[in-house]
């Protein structure tokens, strides 16, 4: 698959970075740390997560080259409240408050794409702690689809087990739901990925109480 960072906006932060690698499995952060920095993914995928309690999981997303990570808690200054762990071999360099006043000083036009991508992740936040799992199967796969960036081509890299371990649906479940989307038109399949078609349609449909 092709790497995003050579389109994504977010080059500058990595300039003059040495990238550390993180083996699969390895944890790039911590839910309840203190997040002194976020991440920028150059290469690789990484799965975030909560964690009850009880050591229940629940998949928010999974992340993959020229994304950034954990950048919520970074600007809220709050504990983290979310897990990262890599799931393939990745590439990621971490900005932290030094470095981001540095690279918007000399960028100002990374402003806005940074603050749409964390309203972004606000919403994706918000999904999960606003009672999102009481929702029905099918409204559930379409936020989640909604939350997703697409690649420069329109594709949603997604499977169908990492939609549903963020949903919580089974595979199954997915597959039908997806099928259904494809009939109505708001969606097509390619090889390994999805492309939303009528996205004012699909809209409506997963926020429609």
């Amino acid at each position: 698959m092709a790497e995003r960072q050579e389109t994504a906006p977010w080059a500058p932060l990595a300039q003059g970075q040495s990238p550390r690698v993180y083996a699969p499995g390895q944890f790039i952060y911590l839910q309840g740390a203190q997040a002194d920095a976020f991440y920028y993914l150059l290469s690789g995928s990484a799965r975030s997560y909560i964690s009850s309690e009880t050591g229940g999981e629940r998949v928010l997303t999974v992340h993959r080259s020229g994304d950034l990570m954990g950048e919520a808690a970074f600007f809220d200054g709050c504990p983290r409240v979310s897990s990262a762990v890599a799931v393939t071999e990745c590439r990621a360099v971490s900005i932290d408050r030094e470095r981001l006043d540095r690279v918007l000083r000399a960028h100002p036009e990374l402003v806005m794409p940074l603050l749409e991508y964390l309203a972004r992740t606000v919403r994706l936040l918000s999904d999960h702690v606003d009672g999102m799992s009481f929702r029905p199967a099918d409204q559930r796969v379409a936020r989640y689809l909604l939350s997703l960036p697409p690649e420069p081509d329109g594709a949603l890299r997604c499977t169908h087990e990492e939609i549903g371990a963020a949903v919580g649906v089974s595979r199954v479940t997915v597959s039908r739901v997806l099928g259904d989307f494809t009939r109505r038109g708001w969606l097509r399949t390619g090889y390994r990925a999805l492309f939303l078609t009528d996205l004012s349609a699909l809209r409506t449909f997963a926020f429609t109480d």
